[in-house]
């Protein structure tokens, strides 16, 4: 038995590897394609790349864990079945289940390594991903010009830069003109050149344009950087000139980590719990003090001569103590006093309005954090329970459609991730919104699959042919024996009635 256990955990090892790279590959490049614009032009360096990479890749491990483990499963006991290895082992007298028992094994220590990793690995990750993209998308593009129009950028330090054509085979600028602005004296010197090119140094610290065939022109100033209209215009021609542009600041300036510290993601459940916590305890001081202030100002509110720290208490025995008919008492009143007791009373209404309004606003946003920290909470493990689940999953499936490779695995596992994703996700919304606890709401889909798995193993132990189509094809045509029976039975009632 224990050989037996070995070839079947080698023969799920090296699909599940295989196809733990195919879900990677696919999961960065649905990233690189949301995000490509945000990461080209920016001259970053292979290795600031790959740092990203490696970061994100933390963040995708669970989730490719759960499709590798489906694929993996669907492919290993589907080649079983394919090569009639699966037939043999039951004949032997060995149940599905003890041939299940040590990948059962073997995915549970996964499912517990995955719930460590995504308690204290990424959270890490996310926190480094965080500072690392923030500082990408502050990085200033590669500069770039485009035709027949001004370029006033301030890495050209003072000047400005026009072309009328470029040539994208041998990067030639064409019609070029290079207006100095250094003596924010307007355009007095500018410089025109028949062709040219500009290029970044290696060190990508410079710009570096050359022009020729051209001719630079320039008004003499005086000592104060104005126009004298004494001195005559300056015009040189020359064959080549060059023009030298420092860059500051083209290496990437990172942000500091710690500013992403007290983001929910990047908390471990620790972390999560503690804070959900803190914020529970200052909802319930709010909503005390809340009530406390309406108790005193508004219900039992005294004179405004009475001392404003009187207990409550003895608020409520004073009042008590005026037995007083409002309705008789504003019967008795003349016009203008019940003008100002109505005014005062709309006054205060609308402070205890204001009051509440302010209240429930403050509650709803502490909902909201408390709510997204619970998320938070949850996610980790139900990614981690979701690779049981769907290894319970695919193994019967696997073990029932006997096809094992990369193409009916591939397309039974893509339908179940889309499911399992899609009331994920929603569920998700409705937990982070409030609309559903939040333990329903992130257990959902473990809710509705786990008993999906189970079905199917016991299925699949029993030999049912819940996928043979010949059984549906017998079950459809007794449900239409009993349909057309029963509707001649309706018609043959009322003559036995008459």
């Amino acid at each position: 038995m224990k050989r037996l256990h070995r070839y079947i955990i080698r023969s799920f090892i090296g699909p599940w590897i295989l196809t733990f790279v195919l879900a990677m590959i696919v999961l960065i490049l649905q990233f690189v394609w949301k995000y490509i614009d945000e990461l080209v032009g920016k001259g970053l360096s292979w290795t600031i790349i790959s740092e990203l990479f490696l970061y994100l890749s933390a963040q995708l491990i669970p989730m490719a864990l759960i499709l590798s483990v489906l694929l993996a499963s669907i492919m290993t006991f589907g080649n079983l079945g394919e090569h009639s290895e699966l037939s043999a082992i039951k004949s032997s007298g060995v149940s599905l289940t003890r041939i299940m028992s040590p990948l059962f094994v073997l995915v549970t220590i996964l499912m517990i390594g995955t719930a460590m990793f995504s308690d204290r690995v990424v959270p890490r990750a996310n926190q480094k991903f965080f500072a690392l993209m923030i500082s990408i998308r502050q990085q200033r593009p590669e500069f770039d010009i485009k035709e027949r129009q001004f370029v006033n950028d301030t890495r050209l330090e003072g000047y400005t830069l026009r072309i009328g054509k470029r040539t994208n085979q041998n990067n030639i600028l064409h019609d070029i003109m290079v207006y100095d602005h250094t003596a924010k004296a307007g355009n007095v010197s500018v410089t025109v050149a028949d062709s040219g090119h500009l290029v970044m140094t290696q060190d990508r610290k410079n710009l570096l344009l050359t022009l020729y065939n051209g001719y630079s022109y320039a008004e003499r100033l005086d000592e104060n950087n104005r126009i004298t209209p004494n001195k005559p215009l300056q015009r040189n021609r020359f064959e080549m000139q060059q023009f030298l542009f420092n860059l500051p600041g083209s290496d990437l300036e990172r942000i500091d980590e710690e500013l992403y510290k007290a983001n929910y993601r990047v908390k471990t459940m620790n972390e999560l719990s503690d804070y959900v916590s803190a914020l529970y305890r200052d909802l319930r001081y709010h909503r005390d003090k809340l009530s406390k202030d309406l108790m005193l100002t508004q219900l039992f509110r005294l004179d405004d001569k009475s001392d404003p720290r009187l207990p409550l208490t003895a608020r409520q025995d004073s009042l008590a103590l005026l037995r007083v008919n409002i309705d008789s008492l504003m019967d008795t009143a003349d016009a203008n006093s019940r003008r100002v007791a109505i005014g005062h009373a709309l006054s205060y209404a609308r402070s205890a309005h204001n009051l509440v309004t302010a209240g429930r606003e403050r509650d709803q946003s502490k909902l909201r954090w408390i709510y997204r920290h619970q998320v938070e909470w949850h996610r980790k493990l139900t990614l981690a329970v979701a690779c049981l689940i769907f290894f319970l999953i695919g193994a019967p499936l696997g073990a029932i459609i006997r096809k094992g490779g990369l193409g009916t695995p591939v397309v039974i596992s893509t339908i179940f991730f889309i499911f399992y994703y899609v009331i994920s996700l929603a569920s998700e919304k409705y937990a982070q919104a409030g609309v559903l606890p939040v333990i329903l709401g992130m257990w959902s889909s473990t809710i509705i699959l786990l008993p999906l798995g189970i079905f199917l193993t016991i299925k699949t132990t029993r030999d049912s042919a819940i996928m043979n189509p010949d059984s549906y094809g017998l079950l459809l045509r007794k449900m239409t024996r009993l349909f057309k029976r029963g509707k001649h039975g309706s018609h043959e009632n009322p003559s036995v009635n008459q």
